[in-house]
């Protein structure tokens, strides 16, 4: 097992989560609004909120994908460290879609925290959500 994946776990900011599995396709479908939401956004020129709802159409993608292996997060950056350990060390995803996670992370903390933003982060996080989610849909095997 990872370190960090099992310090994510002693410090219980990675949990066990049984009931998991049944929420993945809500997950899913919360993250292509989301996306939905920060496309719209973006042809607003508002790129502050396009960012942030970009990257939460990717940590909703995330979520299905470590609630399909049985855990949930209680840490966004420990959720980048579950993806990695269970899907990217499984070769299952490339380090490309988590390296995309943890830019659109910072990205929109920038955003939301910082109030700096711009129109070509917001594409590129936009962007990578997009990949993101076609990705996760086709780990998980289910229908968009």
């Amino acid at each position: 097992m990872n370190q960090e994946f099992k310090q994510c776990l002693e410090s219980k900011k990675i949990i066990p989560f049984a009931g998991g599995k049944k929420l993945v396709e809500k997950e899913l479908s919360i993250a292509q609004s989301d996306l939905s939401d920060a496309k719209a956004g973006f042809d607003n020129q508002r790129y502050k909120w396009s960012t942030i709802q970009a990257y939460y159409a990717m940590f909703h993608a995330s979520r299905a994908l470590i609630y399909s292996r049985g855990y949930r997060e209680k840490s966004h950056y420990c959720l980048a460290i579950a993806l990695r350990a269970l899907f990217m060390n499984e070769g299952i995803m490339e380090a490309r879609s988590i390296r995309d996670f943890l830019n659109a992370m910072n990205l929109r903390e920038a955003a939301d925290y910082e109030a700096e933003f711009s129109q070509s982060g917001a594409k590129a996080v936009i962007v990578s959500a997009e990949r993101f989610i076609i990705k996760a849909v086709a780990i998980l095997n289910v229908k968009e």
